[in-house]
């Protein structure tokens, strides 16, 4: 996973890239922001609000709330997925750090593999080094001594793990959002369901 240069090594990319969009910053709002469904226990009074003037203004409405989650939802799985792979890449070039930190007071090369293309390794020698660069992303990479290479990996990953769990927590939260808004749509539904019955009922009752 290494390549030799002149005043360090480069960790290849996949094993060093960081995004610091999303491994860095955690969300500092709870639930990203995402609107409470409130759940519909008065129909009635749901009804006489205003926008509400039909059962399919009503609908209208709450369908357009229910977009808006599935919209969140894609957004907060996408960048779910780019954690679940950003972590394994931290973590394991947060390893091969380790053992170079072993390696630095000694005069042995390590012997190890990097990636030329897919599933095309290269074996290399890499001799002690107290330097490593590590891709940030978008085609930078940056020159550290292992130990400051070390603490920003480990900031990062303890980022990115928090990251993560407050996406979860979302994610969650929004499908409790998703099954108050369809439960509510259901209500309206049969609510204007008895509503024309009645009306129905009422109108025959008149012509008898």
């Amino acid at each position: 996973m290494y390549e030799r240069q002149e005043e360090g090594v480069a960790f290849s990319k996949m094993t060093a890239t960081i995004d610091n969009s999303d491994a860095v910053q955690a969300p500092k709002k709870k639930h990203l922001g995402i609107p409470e469904a409130v759940f519909v226990e008065d129909v009635d009074s749901f009804m006489k609000q205003p926008g509400n003037e039909t059962a399919d203004a009503a609908l209208r409405k709450l369908d357009e709330q229910y977009q808006k989650y599935k919209y969140m939802e894609l957004n907060l799985s996408q960048k779910k997925i780019r954690l679940n792979s950003q972590i394994p890449q931290i973590t394991q070039t947060l390893e091969i750090l380790l053992h170079m930190q072993k390696k630095k007071g000694t005069t042995t090369a390590m012997e190890t593999h990097f990636l030329l293309a897919d599933s095309v390794y290269c074996k290399a020698l890499v001799p002690p080094t107290e330097k490593v660069c590590l891709w940030l992303g978008a085609n930078v990479m940056l020159e550290y001594d292992i130990d400051e290479a070390q603490a920003l990996l480990e900031r990062n990953l303890s980022a990115a793990s928090r990251s993560l769990e407050t996406l979860e927590d979302d994610l969650d939260f929004l499908r409790d959002q998703f099954t108050t808004t369809e439960v509510n749509m259901a209500r309206v539904y049969n609510w204007d369901v008895m509503r024309r019955s009645k009306e129905n009922t009422l109108k025959l009752a008149e012509k008898s």
